[in-house]
């Protein structure tokens, strides 16, 4: 990306802001079965609540729901998948998106121990 990304506040984050093509740049398994459906995706297309997980080596693809929680005490907000064969939440670590809002980049820790970071397509 050769746009300048800026930090956006996690507190005060729309959660459109998830919503978009998103491609997986890096992953970092840790305790993450590697051949689960989550750990496989190259892509996830996040649109109104509703999930596809893609995966380029197999071309196959799951469908599903998101949605996006927050916690009480710092409403730090987490990402809530739920696919045909697996089911995982992940904490927004961080998001960057340029002045336009045309590019960005989205930081996932899920409760596995996988992170993931994630390019707006």
């Amino acid at each position: 990306m050769s746009d300048l990304l800026l930090d956006i506040n996690l507190q005060q984050l729309p959660d459109a802001y998830f919503n978009g093509e998103w491609h997986v740049a890096t992953r970092v398994l840790n305790r993450n079965d590697p051949g689960s459906t989550m750990a496989k995706a190259t892509r996830f297309v996040l649109a109104a609540g509703q999930l596809e997980a893609q995966s380029s080596d197999e071309g196959l693809s799951q469908t599903g729901s998101w949605a996006v929680m927050r916690d009480e005490l710092m409403s730090r907000p987490y990402l809530n998948f739920e696919l045909p064969t697996e089911a995982t939440r992940a904490l927004v670590t961080r998001l960057r998106r340029s002045a336009n809002g045309l590019n960005s980049q989205l930081n996932l820790y899920f409760a596995s121990g996988m992170e993931m970071q994630l390019d707006l397509v």
